[in-house]
């Protein structure tokens, strides 16, 4: 599972499954990595951008869109960006690289695909670091746009909100077998209904 998993799956649902499910055994592995489920021995992941392949069954949970993100003060002491490319200027936050630097592929209003490199002094791999570090104000960062409650509390503000990578999703992924265990559906069937009634509650709200 992704690092910041239990940010938006509850602890509460696990006891509830397993409260219904006596007889089975959860180990979480949080990583932002993406590893070989079959060589790994691993039942299930939940991954973003989730690829087909023959050795694997994908299925989407969710659709979400990620943008540009920063901390007021960042922005205060820097300025905020007025084109794409001005983010070559700036201190951008993202998953470490085989080089330093990352390109950035985002969609403008129109749906066209710009592109820009972005370079930063802080580089972290899991979105969960990358956040706080955009918290801090060391950066601007991409990340998942859900309406969080750190905008909400100021500590976060959109950056370029014209400027969007869309239809990105959160997948389930295990091993295509004849049998898929009891306990590996059961526990899919409850994750994938118990977020996406939390997305429903949560678009109902705004």
């Amino acid at each position: 599972m992704p690092a910041d998993f239990f940010d938006f799956y509850k602890m509460e649902w696990v006891a509830e499954f397993l409260a219904s499910h006596p007889q089975v055994r959860i180990e979480f592995v949080l990583s932002d990595a993406t590893v070989d489920l079959i060589d790994e021995g691993i039942d299930v992941a939940f991954r973003g951008n989730a690829t087909r392949g023959p050795n694997y069954v994908v299925r989407k949970i969710q659709t979400r869109s990620i943008g540009l993100v920063a901390s007021p003060s960042y922005l205060a002491a820097r300025g905020t960006p007025a084109t794409l490319q001005d983010l070559t200027r700036d201190d951008c936050l993202f998953v470490p690289q085989a080089r330093d630097y990352a390109i950035w592929r985002l969609q403008d209003p129109d749906g066209a695909e710009e592109e820009v490199t972005v370079t930063g002094r802080v580089m972290a791999n899991t979105a969960q670091a990358i956040r706080k570090a955009a918290i801090a104000g060391l950066g601007i960062a991409l990340t998942p746009i859900l309406g969080t409650a750190d905008f909400a509390a100021g500590r976060l503000v959109p950056v370029l909100p014209q400027y969007m990578r869309r239809n990105l999703g959160m997948s389930v992924v295990y091993p295509n077998r004849a049998h898929l265990p009891s306990a590996v559906s059961a526990f899919i069937d409850s994750v994938v209904g118990e977020i996406r009634a939390e997305l429903a509650s949560r678009q109902g709200l705004q």
